[in-house]
């Protein structure tokens, strides 16, 4: 399918860490100045805010389109504020495109900020028998690291991949993050270092697992002639969203499917939720994954970094090690991913990690990434999901 491309002239980021005293407008606040003013646009000439909700927050974290447009000063803009748990970056996006694209408004921000308590995310409140990811924390009692743990046994007993594998991923992601001045670890690690991390969720060690984080982003996306209005006549350019849901399988509760992450596509075990977001982001930017400079994937878990080689076409099942020993993964090799230092790098802010992936993307296309720059990119994705399928991928050009 054919769809219609914008240009993204504005990227912002707030440090990850943890803020004592800040709050997430503050986070968000801080963003969306900077996207504004690397895009060279006032706040005044802001047409529409879609804000990426956070549920932690209260009832300013439900409405943040507004929240983030009051904090800024509201000036009569249209607004919109979106949940879709990891997603909700860019859901937001994609409502900021499509009013893009409809001619109802010509630029836009899209932000999101998170402030998080420590410790791992509990479960939003309330009874939804209907919602797999509530029904896998009540009936079996997963919190997030014990369900990556299953994860990662899957790859080893389907693949034969290893603790050392997992590892290495992580050796490969610090490396990269410790080049990021936005990333809140900057540490390098060796294989070493990894092993002699205490387990959390067998085969897991502290360091294969994200941490939750506070942090916030911000893009400024516009119809591709206010870009050049503006002077910039080789934008980055959005050329593909993926917002889809998964396809159910026969019976919502049938093991092993007991999250929507898992789901299959009609039951074909090389079809997986996962590769059918991949697929529409493709299919929408007219790309294969051979077409691919680099990729920010949605590692909560080292062993899930080597899940997404797979289900965005990198490699084949089962060849994701292969890669990743190569160096293909690494800057420097064939297709390098996570050159931000992914999660493990920021650790999880939701609403605003989508938006962070993109503006990597960003940075990279236009050459700016400094350290960690990959060579001569000009096509990169950045892609994750939300609990109870919510599909989340951008492919980015210039």
């Amino acid at each position: 399918m054919a769809v219609g491309e914008v240009a993204i002239i504005g990227a912002g980021m707030h440090q990850w860490g943890k803020f004592i005293g800040k709050s997430f407008v503050d986070l968000g606040v801080h963003a969306a100045k900077e996207a504004l003013h690397d895009a060279n646009v006032g706040w005044e000439e802001i047409e529409f805010v879609s804000g990426a909700n956070t549920v932690r927050n209260g009832y300013p974290g439900w409405v943040s389109g507004s929240t983030f447009a009051n904090a800024l000063g509201f000036q009569g803009c249209q607004l919109a504020s979106s949940y879709a748990a990891c997603a909700s970056g860019v859901t937001a996006l994609s409502i900021a495109r499509a009013q893009i694209l409809a001619g109802i408004c010509d630029v836009a921000l899209v932000v999101g900020a998170d402030q998080v308590p420590k410790g791992m995310f509990a479960p939003v409140p309330g009874d939804r028998p209907q919602d797999v990811d509530w029904l896998r924390f009540r009936l079996i009692g997963l919190s997030n690291p014990a369900y990556f743990g299953l994860f990662a046994r899957r790859r080893m007993a389907l693949y034969g991949d290893t603790k050392k594998d997992f590892a290495a991923v992580k050796v490969k992601n610090s490396l990269h993050g410790s080049k990021n001045p936005n990333a809140r670890f900057t540490k390098t690690f060796t294989e070493s270092d990894v092993e002699a991390s205490p387990v959390v969720a067998d085969p897991l060690r502290l360091l294969e697992i994200c941490t939750t984080s506070d942090g916030g982003a911000a893009l400024v996306v516009s119809s591709l002639e206010y870009a050049k209005k503006k002077g910039i006549t080789d934008p980055v350019r959005v050329s593909g969203i993926s917002t889809v849901g998964p396809t159910y399988p026969n019976s919502i509760i049938d093991m092993p499917y007991l999250a929507s992450d898992s789901w299959l596509s009609n039951g074909d075990p090389n079809h997986t939720f996962k590769n059918k977001i991949a697929q529409h982001a493709y299919s929408e930017a007219g790309i294969t994954p051979n077409d691919l400079d680099f990729a920010e994937v949605y590692d909560l878990s080292s062993a899930y970094e080597l899940d997404w080689y797979e289900h965005i076409g990198l490699c084949e099942p089962g060849k994701a090690r292969e890669l990743l020993h190569n160096g293909d993964t690494s800057i420097g090799g064939r297709i390098p991913v996570n050159p931000s230092g992914g999660l493990g790098a920021f650790g999880e802010a939701i609403p605003a990690q989508a938006i962070a992936q993109v503006c990597e993307l960003t940075w990279q296309l236009r050459g700016e990434a400094g350290e960690r720059q990959v060579d001569g990119a000009k096509v990169g994705m950045s892609i994750n999901y939300g609990m109870f399928g919510h599909g989340s991928s951008v492919i980015a050009r210039r």
